[in-house]
């Protein structure tokens, strides 16, 4: 059977059951999920995921059939054609996973993050919360990177005094292999 690849994103108040309900859909429909996640952001869940839909099946109807399960009535959902075809990508093999922790500020995400460009290392996840405590605002960050292995020492030298310079605590673990 003939098929093609889609990115499915769905944005909706987080619920009990949610990735079930999808995810049960979608393999009842055939459809064949491949690298997928899924986030808390807010009050509100996110899932996303690339997708092997049978040739046969109209994105239309799919969006429609999704929107009409359990809690997703008002649901964002958007359903699009993968064009990407073979693009040469970074390496994307997890080999640090590292945390930075502090005081949340404007322009924080985008300071820490451009330290990783200088080293030739890519962000393959990033998860970010932001925590009202007594004390204001807390911002904490989780990435999972490839650092080149010529290049971790400094770049996690490097990540650290921004992520200081900052107000954060960094902390890291090399990932297993």
């Amino acid at each position: 059977m003939s098929s093609y690849k889609a990115l499915l994103s769905i944005f909706s108040p987080d619920r009990v059951g949610l990735i079930s309900a999808v995810s049960g859909h979608l393999f009842d429909r055939g459809i064949n999920l491949g690298d997928t996640s899924f986030a808390i952001l807010g009050k509100g869940g996110e899932f996303t995921s690339i997708l092997e839909i049978p040739d046969d099946l109209d994105g239309a109807d799919l969006t429609r059939e999704l929107q009409s399960l359990d809690g997703l009535f008002d649901a964002d959902i958007d359903l699009r054609r993968l064009s990407l075809g073979d693009v040469e990508t970074p390496p994307n093999r997890i080999t640090h996973h590292i945390r930075c922790d502090g005081a949340d500020q404007p322009g924080l995400l985008a300071r820490l993050s451009e330290v990783f460009i200088d080293f030739d290392a890519n962000i393959v996840r990033l998860k970010s919360d932001q925590v009202a405590t007594p004390e204001g605002l807390r911002f904490s960050t989780l990435f999972s990177v490839n650092i080149p292995p010529a290049r971790a020492v400094s770049c996690l030298a490097a990540l650290d005094n921004t992520a200081a310079a900052l107000g954060q605590v960094l902390t890291f673990q090399t990932a297993a292999l």
